[in-house]
């Protein structure tokens, strides 16, 4: 029954229903759009990095070691980011610490622009980077505890999927600066400081977004709060009313949904990180000598890849992933990306060959994309309790960066040891690896409620909270 029409007392499992079926409203799309600016300044930061760093070691002359760095040092602080950021908020709410990764963001962004070297470029995206990580379960797991049953996919999934719009961003401010003869010096400066943009734009509305309605229920007791908060999804009227509060289950129960979540990001993020940061040491094979401005010619396939590619891909994941089911796309995804990225490092010359080469790049982004990128994001803000989601999230997203991490950083070693047909074969066999991840560890989500998703079966424990109920 929608929340509109809700005249009975809402005790945990009650605020949980209300939420599973109310319809989407104006608050959801507040919700989407205050959610994914974080992921679009952190997908415009990875796209402009590279490029960036490229223009600033034309001054810098960094050696080949402090420039993997540069461009990977994020990445690391990602991963404690993710941690720290997941575990706080399972323990005193979402809302007390969302919008402050976002101030981190902003910080990290100016403070690159203004960056004198590559050791102060280093300690600027550190701050950023951990900003960056504590936005993954934060973000996730609000969008998918303020989602209904019917379109948490697509809700999850439009979150996320503002990455898109980042990755687009990035090559098209850098070819517009280019194109207008800014110097390097500038250009990369001002690239990296527009990164602030986004995410000091929704530092206000973050801080100021209701509490997840299921957190205050199930894991504090609060069920007066949680159908207050309840107006915010309907038109409803509160009053007093009880809940339950939920024993904290130890996230050990869930260790294959773990496995399963953090394993598949992991080895997504190696192979996808690695190549997306690198895109331009992989396209330079393909300038032709002659070329006026190479690194104006490597934007602009870039911004064809994500534009036509990796863009379409987004919106298919996210429109299709509850008609199909978060398992069945992941899995497809990771078959597809295995199979061109396999055909790109093994067929012979192909791999130096650039329409072909082009479009079976764009096509392994598109499965990527309406794959496992986006899924992962998904699945692992739905396949663990309220009490552990963060957590849950946190420590998969943690995982995952430090395999991208560790992608980006190896790369320029791999390429030069390996070539490029080496380095898409690595990432071939790291997408089987993902297909059977997961095959054996995954359970599908889509169709069900978060808390049947998440097997929140555990023990209940009165709080003695007066009652809550919405009416309307």
């Amino acid at each position: 029954m929608a929340a509109a029409t809700l005249s009975t007392e809402l005790h945990a499992q009650e605020v949980a229903e209300a939420l599973n079926e109310v319809h989407f409203t104006g608050f959801h799309l507040r919700a989407i759009i205050t959610a994914g600016m974080g992921f679009f300044t952190s997908a415009y930061d990875l796209t402009v990095i590279g490029a960036a760093v490229v223009l600033a070691n034309l001054e810098w002359h960094a050696s080949p070691v402090m420039i993997g760095l540069v461009t990977s040092i994020s990445l690391a602080f990602t991963v404690l980011g993710a941690f720290l950021f997941g575990s706080i908020a399972d323990r005193i709410g979402r809302k007390k610490i969302y919008g402050i990764e976002a101030v981190l963001m902003t910080v990290g962004a100016v403070g690159s622009a203004f960056a004198t070297g590559p050791l102060s470029m280093i300690i600027w995206r550190s701050i950023m980077g951990l900003g960056i990580g504590g936005d993954y379960p934060l973000s996730a797991v609000i969008m998918s505890e303020y989602a209904n049953r019917s379109d948490r996919g697509k809700m999850v999934g439009m979150v996320f999927s503002c990455q898109a719009l980042g990755f687009l961003a990035g090559p098209v401010v850098l070819m517009t600066m280019l194109a207008a003869g800014i110097s390097h010096d500038l250009c990369w400066r001002i690239a990296l400081g527009l990164g602030a943009i986004p995410a000091a734009a929704v530092i206000l509305l973050r801080r100021t977004m209701p509490e997840s309605p299921r957190w205050l229920a199930r894991a504090k007791g609060e069920g007066a709060k949680a159908a207050k908060d309840l107006a915010w999804y309907s038109t409803g009227t509160v009053k007093a009313a009880g809940a339950d509060r939920r024993v904290r289950e130890p996230l050990g129960k869930y260790i294959r949904a773990l496995i399963g979540t953090a394993g598949t990001w992991a080895v997504l993020d190696y192979a996808y990180y690695g190549n997306t940061i690198s895109m331009p040491l992989i396209l330079q094979h393909f300038v032709p000598a002659h070329t006026h401005d190479p690194l104006l010619t490597i934007t602009a396939w870039n911004a064809i890849v994500f534009g036509v590619f990796a863009v379409s891909g987004y919106v298919c994941a996210f429109m299709f992933c509850d008609k199909l089911g978060r398992k069945f796309v992941q899995m497809l995804g990771f078959g597809m990306m295995a199979l061109f990225f396999l055909l790109m490092g093994v067929v012979p010359g192909l791999s130096s060959t650039v329409v072909p080469f082009l479009i079976l790049f764009g096509l392994s982004y598109f499965f990527i994309e309406f794959g496992p990128n986006v899924i992962t994001f998904i699945i692992s803000a739905e396949l663990f309790p309220v009490n552990q989601r963060t957590t849950g999230h946190g420590i998969s997203a943690g995982v995952a960066k430090a395999a991208a991490f560790l992608g980006v950083f190896l790369f320029p070693i791999i390429q030069s040891d390996l070539g490029i047909n080496g380095v898409l074969i690595m990432a071939g066999v790291l997408a089987i690896a993902g297909l059977v991840l997961t095959a054996v560890c995954i359970d599908e989500p889509a169709g069900k409620t978060l808390e049947d998703a998440g097997l929140e079966n555990g023990s209940v424990v009165a709080s003695g909270s007066p009652s809550a109920v919405v009416a309307g």
